[in-house]
Order: C-alpha cells, then structure tokens, then sequence
C-alpha cells in the first residue's frame, strides 16, 4: 500500500524506506542486491555529486543506457537534487538522441558502454553538457559512475522538493518529428499514488517481488520500478527483454506483480519453457501499450492460471487513464475488447470536435481530466495550450463508451502508429523516406501487424525515370531514423489520394488492410 502523506515527494521515497525496512531489499538486478539503506545513502552522494557539478533546481540529467539498477539511483538522486531525470529513448537514430538532449538542456549525462560511439559522434553538438559519467567504464575521458558516486557526502543534501518540482522528464515523438519532453511533476507522482492505491493490480505488498522489465524511457516501466519502491516491495530489473530469462525469474524470484507489454505476453506463451514454468507466486499481470488479441489472453490466462488487468494511459497523463479489471477478464462479461473504466479520481470522455461529450455508443475523441495530468510540454507552451483545454488533455484517440462505463478505443483522431508499444507518427517517416533521390511522394500508415499490433507501410510514389525497390527505401530511412520507427513494407502507387486541399486521405489507405475488423488501430 502506497503512504502518499508520508511520502508527497519523489525524493521522500528511499529516506522514507529506509527507516522503516532499511534491510528490506529494493532492487534485484543481475544477481546484485540494493537495500533501502543503500539505496537512499547512494541516492543522497550522487545528489550531493549533482549538486556539486552546478546542477541547480530545474536543470535536466541526463540517461542513456539499458536498464540497470543504479537508474532507480538516478532518478531519486535527480529528485533530492530538485533535478530531472530524462531517460532517452535507446532505440534513437543518433540526430534524434541529440535533438533530445540539446532540448532538455542536459547537464549531466549518464551513458551505458553501448551507446559511447553515439556521444562521442554528437559530442561537439551538446554544448549544454558539462559531465559524462559512464555506468560500465572504460572510458579514462569520462568519470566511472561507482568511484564518481563513491567520493561523494552521504549526508542528505540541503535541498527541500516542492511540488511543482519537475522530477521525470519523458520525450513523446511529435505529430510532424519534432519529439516533445513531458514534463512529469511531485504533484502529478502524488496524485497518482493516491489513486493507484486504490487498485488492486498495482497494491503492492512489503517484500513482494515486481518485475520491471519494461524499458525505463518509458512511463510504465518507470512506474512499476517506482510503485514497487514506494511500497517496499522487490523490484527485479531485466537490462533487455529475453522470454526465457523472464520465465526463469518469474520461478526463482517468485515474481508477484508483472507489467509487459501483449507482445511479450505473446512471446512468453510462444516460448518452450512456458508450459513448465511455476507461475504460483504471479498474482497479477497487467498489460498495455497496445491491445491484446483476445485468443492471446485466453492462452495466457490459460497457462499462467493469474489475473489478468489492461491499463490504457498516455505519457500526458503520467501513465493512467482507465483500467480492466481481472473480472472484466472473464469472456461471459464480453469485455475483453474493452480498455476498461476510468481511474478513481480520473474523468474520461469522448468527445466532438467542440468538445462536447457524445452520446453512449458514439465515437469521439478520448480525452482525461485528472490531477495526474503533465505539467506541459518542456518548452513548448503552443503544444501545451493545444492538449490540454479546459483541463481535459486531448488523448488523439477515438473510442467510445458501452452502456455499463466501459471504454472502447475504435481509431486514432491523429494517425499515430502504435508498433510493439512504441509511439510513431507518419509524418516523422515520411520526412526521412522524402529525401531519397528517387521518391516523387510518400504516405506512411500502420497496417494489422499479429505480434506487435501495427507495423509501419510507406506507400511510394516514384519519380519519372527512376527505379526503386522497398530494400532502398528501408535502408535509407534507416540512416535517418531510429529502426522501429522505419517502414517495415513498401508499396508502390502512381498517386496518393488527397483531399481538395492537397491533405492525404491516410484512411483511405489504411481502409483496405483493416477492412473487417472491429477495431481499426492495432
């Protein structure tokens, strides 16, 4: 259960733990165990180390890497430190992680060996950054994380968090490529703690194992460390997705709590050791990012014999919205198509284009109103003002509600692309695909994808005189453009429709690939 009055801020979690379960272990990573006590001692030196390196109040940190452990170390140390912490997407094409890190202003960048070769080719373009500080080492340029963090005072630092303190700081990709920073708040953590203690699938118990294997740039897989830390729980962090090491962990950590994503639900029940896994410490699995396929679940609830919870929020929205519940699971309930009911303190409407809401049954756009909403867009005040009106952030979503309360996601009002949980908007591709020599027009939609709910068509058109195949526009979109992002089919055409005012009619296009189905977003 989560003490949101005894914990308002982010920075107040690991003090808080730490007096009360110091020996208590927090995070489980690669054989390597933290306590509450090392946790906040560690979370307290690199506060202090931040602060030494002239981080003031505000400034952004920040983390390049895989998951790991001492990103939860970080993170808490960014809140003491009245920092913010931004997570960078890793699956980035180089310019990309520049723009983002350029934006955010990033003073301090923590960077995994993985990605050295990328910083150092795009060094020269961050004149804001001040320290590197490598995880794994063997960089004699840049500070080694352990003897940086090592060096530092132990004592709390002389800061006070305030609760419009920004503390996470999570980049959303923009409708025409420009990625925006989420500004996620004290206040916004708070409410959110408030409302999910109310709900089972995230009541978390002291000592209890919660697998956070999702990637830690995005919201959910920052809010299942973060829930599992603010309850005392065991976080148990997986540096990549691999079903045979998250079934093996499910059994030897006795894994209570899981969040992924249904296409690693899909890999997991595709694995060979599925159907011998102990699966008898799993209390609940909740899942979002994309639909489920309702015969998936089915062989999931099948062979893991837990419950089952969908969640369906947005970065905007600190990762809440509305839930299904385990109950709702149940076929005989004809729910399973449903995203489910709106959070505690949350109101959820579909609406027209005035804003006003629709009737039961009629599709309108999604859109939030709650005390968990973001802060804004770093920056970008024209973003903000045109999310959130009236207090109601404007989801892009189109859905409907049934006659009990429930919501049904039908289509996008924007044409965003959800592949595998990853946000992509047609308009970034296309601006990478427009450049290459032989394209005269392109169009970009998400087209039925069985493993990871969409996946990315650009449909060409090709200039006079010229010849190209598929493979030349992937890999030229690849140089461009982080790889998940890129078109993963071409078809050619010898003109795109569009309106009188020279728009794309992008259903138009999508209708023939998503004909048939009640559903028309993956």
């Amino acid at each position: 259960m989560i003490d949101a009055e005894a914990m308002p801020f982010i920075a107040d979690i690991p003090r808080v733990q730490a007096a009360r379960i110091p020996d208590n272990v927090a995070l489980w990573f690669e054989g390597t165990e933290t306590t509450y006590r090392d946790l906040d001692t560690r979370t307290n030196q690199i506060a202090n180390g931040l602060i030494a390196l002239g981080v003031q109040p505000g400034d952004r940190v920040g983390y390049l890497a895989k998951n790991t452990d001492v990103y939860y170390e970080m993170l808490f140390a960014a809140a003491k430190a009245r920092a913010v912490m931004t997570g960078v997407n890793t699956r980035l094409a180089p310019p990309e992680i520049q723009f983002i890190l350029s934006d955010a202003a990033a003073k301090v960048l923590f960077v995994g060996k993985e990605f050295y070769a990328i910083i150092d080719q795009i060094r020269d373009q961050l004149p804001d950054l001040v320290r590197i500080i490598t995880i794994d080492g063997d960089r004699e340029d840049w500070d080694y994380f352990p003897s940086w963090r090592n060096a530092k005072p132990t004592a709390a630092p002389d800061r006070t968090p305030q609760a419009d303190d920004d503390v996470i700081q999570l980049y959303t990709s923009g409708t025409t490529g420009r990625p925006k920073g989420v500004q996620l708040s004290n206040a916004s953590y708070e409410a959110f703690f408030r409302q999910a203690a109310m709900l089972e699938w995230s009541s978390y118990g002291a000592g209890e194992a919660v697998m956070n294997a999702m990637p830690l740039f995005h919201v959910a897989g920052v809010n299942v460390g973060v829930l599992a830390i603010a309850q005392g729980a065991r976080a148990v962090i997986l540096r990549d997705i691999d079903p045979g090491l998250i079934l093996k962990l499910v059994e030897e950590q006795q894994i209570a709590y899981a969040f992924w994503v249904p296409a690693v639900i899909l890999m997991l029940t595709q694995h060979p050791d599925v159907e011998t896994t102990d699966f008898s410490a799993l209390k609940v699995v909740s899942y979002g990012a994309s639909p489920i396929a309702e015969s998936l679940l089915l062989d999931a609830k099948r062979i893991m014999n837990v419950s089952f919870t969908q969640l369906y929020g947005l970065t905007e929205t600190t990762g809440a919205g509305t839930y299904l519940p385990p109950q709702a699971h149940d076929p005989a309930w004809g729910k399973l198509r449903s995203c489910g009911v709106p959070w505690p303190g949350a109101i959820v409407r579909c609406v027209d284009a005035e804003g006003n809401p629709v009737p039961t049954g009629e599709v309108g756009e999604i859109v939030i109103k709650a005390r968990f909403l973001m802060k804004g867009y770093w920056n970008r005040p024209d973003a903000t003002e045109e999310a959130v009106k009236n207090g109601f952030f404007h989801t892009g979503d189109a859905g409907y509600f049934d006659e009990d309360g429930f919501l049904y996601i039908h289509d996008r009002v924007k044409d965003m692309i959800v592949s595998g949980g990853e946000n992509i908007y047609p308009a970034e591709v296309e601006n990478a695909v427009f450049g290459h020599p032989g394209v005269a027009d392109v169009a970009v939609i998400g087209v039925p994808d069985d493993k990871w709910g969409e996946s990315v068509k650009a449909i060409v058109v090709v200039k006079p005189g010229e010849t190209v195949t598929p493979e030349d526009v992937i890999a030229w979109a690849k140089e461009r453009i982080a790889s998940y992002k890129c078109p993963k089919s071409v078809d050619f055409v010898s003109a795109l429709p569009r309106n009188p005012s020279g728009k794309i009619l992008r259903k138009d296009l999508r209708e023939p690939f998503w004909a048939g189905r009640e559903r028309r977003v993956g």
